[in-house]
């Protein structure tokens, strides 16, 4: 299977029947811009097509597992409809896609898992933490509406009460509070996350693969249910949070903060 198309922004690494996929735009902490968002929805129908993949292990490069969506992109799409419905269409696409991909997807969470990042990590199959990482998803906060993962997957993780508190305060959830709450399975020290993780997919791709894939199918078929319910409706309206006056002037507010040398932008929290 040829995953190069992918590259730079996603990479994709062969390791036995094992697919490490790597969101690769560290100095910009793994955030989502239009490459990588179309990337990253591709991916998990080459996964499905590869032969070979039994397991896949999602992580992020450097420091970060994935700070969400690019800052500079919430601005266009206040302004540019059209960049925004192709935004939109691309998140239910990537979400549709990856809880319909049958190998085992087993999150390697490496550093702070923010909006969509922690959509991510919640969509995967078995989720390792780094001891010193985060999940948020702090849409809500800065005037937009929790349109694509978390609305379908937490309350099916957690509970619902636990979902709206989180998912409407956008508060951080350290490690240790995301494995009692069921948003993730182990919590290890940060140099172990990789290795953690590759156990576990190799666990996975131990096991008979049709057994593994439909019993996966299986299980997700509640989530699909849920998307069908919550998903339409749900980025409907994020689509119509990015025309407010209130996105505009968060996201003001945020790159107000940066580094106003570089433009680069380091507090993972307020990304989404």
């Amino acid at each position: 299977m040829d995953y190069s198309g992918l590259a730079p922004g996603l990479l994709v690494e062969v390791d036995g029947p094992l697919r490490i996929v790597t969101m690769n735009r560290p100095d910009e902490l793994n955030s989502f811009d239009d490459t990588l968002h179309v990337a990253m929805r591709r991916v998990w129908d080459l996964l499905v097509d590869d032969e070979d993949a039994r397991a896949v292990v999602l992580t992020g490069a450097g420091r970060v597992f994935s700070a969400g969506g690019h800052v500079p992109n919430f601005i266009r799409n206040h302004h540019d409809l059209v960049a925004r419905r192709r935004d939109i269409r691309e998140g239910e696409r990537l979400a549709r896609a990856m809880m319909s991909c049958e190998l085992p997807v087993v999150a390697a969470v490496n550093g702070p898992a923010v909006g969509l990042g922690c959509s991510l990590a919640t969509m995967s199959d078995f989720v390792v933490m780094a001891e010193d990482a985060f999940m948020s998803d702090p849409h809500v906060s800065i005037g937009l509406v929790a349109g694509d993962g978390g609305a379908v997957t937490w309350p099916w993780l957690t509970s619902l009460l636990t979902a709206k508190e989180f998912l409407l305060l956008g508060d951080r959830i350290p490690a240790s509070e995301a494995v009692r709450l069921g948003l993730c399975n182990r919590v290890v020290p940060t140099d172990e996350v990789m290795q953690t993780a590759k156990t576990i997919a190799r666990r996975f791709a131990a096991l008979p693969a049709q057994s593994v894939r439909d019993t996966k199918r299986a299980l997700n078929m509640h989530l699909l249910d849920s998307a069908n319910s919550v998903l339409n409706f749900a980025l409907a309206a994020e689509y119509e949070s990015f025309g407010t006056d209130d996105i505009k002037a968060r996201v003001a507010e945020f790159l107000a903060k940066g580094d106003k040398k570089t433009g680069k932008h380091t507090d993972t929290q307020v990304n989404a």
